[in-house]
């Protein structure tokens, strides 16, 4: 019987099948998967903050302040603990009129360095815009305290002083405009905030020129625009004023101020159906406000539409809804464009033979506002026509335009 002789392994053999192995289980565990797949393309650089930053100022000088906003905060999203980058937000979210927004991102920077001087004066200012003037004063202290010689905070405080409505505080108004005007003569807030103390002092002549400076240094703020529409109002030239204000309302869709100037020139000029159209696109911005109802009721008066004035009128005194079914909140009665809003709807009942209602509110403008000779004097004008037997209507001439 035939035996056969068994082959002995090759340790060669085996020790060449072992490396082949080691290979591929190294091929399988850490190049394939660190390989990308065919035909996905490779993801692009991270973009630096600074590449955000640029294009935010661009955008600024260009007049996108909704796109430079988005900019800054793809920038702080990129580097969150740049403070500079929250304060040039908050600073075009103030012009842009996000006031609540700005005093968030001065706050951001200010948990970044408390003692950030520029961070309180741009709180102070933002908190000045919202009516909370007495924060906003504090702000603007503590701000003066650290940095004595900023421009800016200068400039803000002339401004909440104005915003406060004291007649006492202008001449300390006019100080602090004064200090920022010498500390930074070509800053675009200090011309700014020049022109508005001057135009509280009835020098619109000089203000005009403080706010065309600072137009000169960014022509695409809505708010210059605005303040040098106003003053020109002011000063009786409504061509000026119009073109001024109908270039803030390009700029600024979203803000019922610039159509409500806009009505109130085109009346100055007695083009009272241009009015009407303004102030109607004013209270669409803000159907809300007491304040644009008594603006568009005034127009409708003065374009002879009394049956439009008196309900646009009536949501100033008595406040209800739209017919949209908006709720607006009546005004109380003071001394101020309110009053004025209650003898034009009084008027309006009168002429349309509605004396029962008409003549309460004229008794409410003689017992409300009894030192406000303007008032008194078309409440008792009122009464009268409501007494006379032939019901002779007033001309609406007698009744001014209010001037906010």
């Amino acid at each position: 019987m035939d035996t056969r002789r068994k082959r002995r392994s090759n340790p060669w053999r085996v020790a060449l099948l072992l490396a082949l192995i080691i290979i591929l289980l190294y091929l399988n565990q850490v190049v394939v998967p660190a390989t990308p797949p065919l035909f996905i393309p490779t993801p692009t650089p991270t973009r630096s903050p600074e590449s955000f930053v640029s294009e935010a100022e661009e955008l600024y000088r260009a007049g996108k302040l909704a796109q430079a906003i988005t900019a800054y905060k793809q920038a702080i999203a990129s580097d969150p603990n740049n403070p500079s980058n929250y304060l040039e937000l908050a600073r075009i979210q103030i012009w842009n009129g996000d006031y609540e927004e700005a005093t968030v991102n001065a706050e951001n920077a200010l948990l970044k360095n408390s003692n950030n001087a520029l961070a309180h004066a741009i709180r102070a200012w933002a908190r000045s815009a919202q009516g909370d003037h007495l924060e906003a004063e504090g702000s603007i202290k503590r701000a003066l305290e650290l940095e004595p010689n900023n421009a800016l905070a200068h400039a803000v405080y002339a401004e909440i002083l104005l915003n406060k409505g004291d007649f006492g505080d202008i001449e300390k108004a006019i100080q602090q405009s004064n200090i920022a005007k010498e500390l930074a003569p070509n800053m675009l807030e200090v011309h700014r905030v020049r022109g508005l103390v001057l135009l509280n002092t009835q020098n619109t002549s000089e203000a005009i020129q403080e706010l065309k400076a600072a137009i000169a240094l960014n022509d695409k703020i809505a708010d210059l625009h605005l303040n040098l529409g106003f003053a020109y109002r002011v000063n009786n030239e409504n061509d000026l004023a119009i073109e001024e204000l109908l270039s803030a309302f390009a700029l600024n869709p979203d803000s019922a101020a610039a159509p409500t100037e806009i009505s109130l020139a085109y009346a100055n000029d007695g083009q009272f159906g241009k009015a009407v159209q303004y102030a109607e696109q004013a209270v669409a911005v803000d159907p809300s406000n007491a304040r644009l109802w008594g603006n568009l009721g005034v127009m409708y008066y003065r374009n002879a539409e009394l049956s439009k004035a008196i309900p646009a009128l009536a949501l100033v005194v008595k406040g209800g809804k739209t017919e949209d079914g908006v709720t607006v909140e009546g005004l109380p009665l003071g001394y101020n464009t309110v009053a004025q809003y209650y003898w034009f709807y009084g008027f309006a009942l009168a002429k349309s033979n509605r004396c029962e209602e008409a003549v309460p509110v004229f008794q409410a403008l003689l017992n409300g506002v009894p030192d406000y000779e303007l008032a008194v004097e078309n409440a008792k004008a009122g009464i009268e026509l409501c007494q006379e037997s032939l019901g002779t209507p007033l001309a609406p001439t007698e009744t001014p335009t209010p001037t906010p």
